[in-house]
Formats: C-alpha cells, structure tokens, sequence
C-alpha cells in the first residue's frame, strides 16, 4: 500500500544519510519530491551539487518524480524560493521534511563565533524559515477552503538536543531549540497542518565523524545481527506521519532506533518536595536537596544508552 500516493514534498539536507533514504521511500510511496541539498560536507565546507542530483536519478529510475535544488535553508528568501519550486512545478505541495544540517563541534571554551552562528543558522533558523513560508501556504489554502487535507510539517530534533551531549553546544542548543519551536507552532497551525520532531539514531556523516568511541557503536550490530542504525530503518517513521493516517497526531516528538520507537514528552519532573504550605528557605532547601535530586536518573550518556540497543 502506497501512503503517499500523489503528496508533493520538500526534503531539506536529502542528498545524503537520513535524508536521502526518507526521500527514497517516500518516493517508493508514490510521493513526488524536491530534494534540497548544498552538497557540502559535515562541517559545511566543499560542495557539490551532483549530490542532490544524484538521489534525484535514483528516484526517476524508480518510476518516480523529483527535481533538485542547491540553496542554503539558512537563506530567509531561498527558503520561500524551494517552496515556490515545488508548487511550481508539481502544483502543490503537501510536505515538508526539515532535515538539513551541519557541525561545528567543539568545547565552550573553544568554540568561535562562527562555528556557534553557522550551527544555529542552518539548524534552527533553516527550520524557522521554511516552516515559516510552508505555513503562509498551507494557511492560505485552509482559508480559501482549498485544503484538501492538512498539510505536514516534521522537523529534526537529536538526542544532543533533549538530553546533552559533550562538545555540542551549538548543536545540542539548535536541536533542543527545534523540539520547543515545533511543540509552539503545532499549537498555532492546528487547522491548517500537522507539526511533529522526530530524532533518529543513525550512522550518517554527522554521526560517524564525531567521537571515535559513538562512531565504532553506531557501526555496531545488534544482538540479532541487526544493524540497527542503518538510516533506512528509521525513515518509516517519517513515511508514517507525513500520510493521511497521522493527521490527528500533532505537537509531538518521536524517536526511533532499530527495533524501539519512543514518545517524548518534553521536561517533565522527576522528582519533588513540598515543605506543607509555606515557603522554603535556604536553611531548609540546603537540608532538603539531597531528597530531591537523589535516585533521578537521566537517559544519558550516549554510549551506555546504545549499548543496551545492541544487546537487544
């Protein structure tokens, strides 16, 4: 059953990695597709625009439909131009799939300017532009009484994001900003589409070129012989909620590795005293704070949390 059969979408940063295989099976659902890429690698630098092109072939040789664009989703106007792009040339569009990005990886106490605003402006502005436009859009139709059904909007959180990560800062900062971004404008763009972050755990360039100790796990195989983190394994999720069937599910966030799909639900309290009606004070807090933080446990570190996947 194709879920996407005759859907128009816009899929940021598909010429490699996550993108390319959410864009390959989404055209396998009968789905027609600008794939958007620079062509540069992890950090931003070299680029070349055959690769967009090339997922663009794969695609046609499918039987599907797809054509390329190479600007940056950090440019407010060349943002609004890719939309413009897909409408003009399939007459529509339905999706949209933020996906795009780049690392500045680095300690705080080395990070420059540069590596800070680039890591931000392609993740989280790039994200803010073309939500920004794809809503004008779908929020027009739905006035006009042209929507067919709402539109799509999914965006790309990680776990550096929700839960921290050494040395990612900027990332971690863009990424945690994208899942509140996501959760607030769901809320706004209730009658015209559908808003939700998804956060994958995957071998792409962005993974496997960071820390040599997560590179050798996200190379790893499960227990089954499973490799898990084979981008493919996690674009059903993306396939899923850009059909019809998920058009009542909004403002959520999903994670998905392998076998385990998971929903989060953003900074809920782990733990708590109460001091019977009346203020605390420092005396009281300073007696008191080893009950509250005592026996909270978090998600993290990376390592150990994908290490328990492989032994699945």
């Amino acid at each position: 059953m194709k879920l996407l059969e005759g859907k128009v979408a816009l899929i940021t940063g598909a010429g490699r990695g996550l993108g390319r295989e959410e864009a390959l099976l989404m055209a396998e659902h009968g789905c027609n597709l600008v794939i958007n890429d620079l062509g540069v690698d992890r950090d931003a630098q070299e680029g070349d625009t055959k690769i967009a092109d090339q997922v663009v072939e794969e695609i046609k040789r499918m039987g599907g439909k797809a054509i390329a664009n190479y600007d940056s989703v950090s440019d407010f106007n060349k943002a609004k131009a890719m939309i413009d792009q897909a409408i003009g040339e399939f007459g529509k569009l339905d999706i949209i799939v933020n996906n795009a990005g780049v690392l500045r990886d680095g300690m705080i106490f080395k990070m420059s300017e540069a590596d800070w605003d680039l890591v931000i402006d392609v993740h989280l502005k790039g994200t803010f532009n073309l939500c920004r436009h794809a809503s004008v859009y779908f929020r027009e139709l739905g006035k006009a009484g042209k929507l067919e059904s709402k539109g799509r909007i999914i965006n790309t959180s990680s776990n550096s994001g929700l839960g921290g990560n050494i040395g990612q800062s900027n990332y971690g900062a863009a990424k945690a900003g994208i899942a509140a971004f996501s959760l607030i404008i769901a809320q706004e763009l209730k009658k015209y589409c559908t808003v939700n972050t998804v956060v994958p755990s995957a071998a792409t360039r962005m993974t496997l070129g960071g820390a040599p100790q997560l590179a050798m796990l996200f190379q790893s195989k499960n227990k089954s012989g499973v490799d898990i983190f084979n981008p493919k394994y996690f674009t059903p999720l993306i396939v899923y909620l850009a059909s019809d069937q998920a058009e009542k599910i909004s403002g959520e966030t999903f994670y998905l590795c392998g076998d385990e799909c998971e929903i989060y639900h953003g900074w809920t309290v782990a733990n708590s005293i109460h001091n019977n009606g009346q203020p605390f004070t420092v005396e009281l807090l300073s007696s008191r704070f080893k009950e509250l933080i005592e026996g909270v446990k978090t998600k993290f570190p990376f390592d150990k949390i994908y290490g328990k996947m492989l032994k699945r």
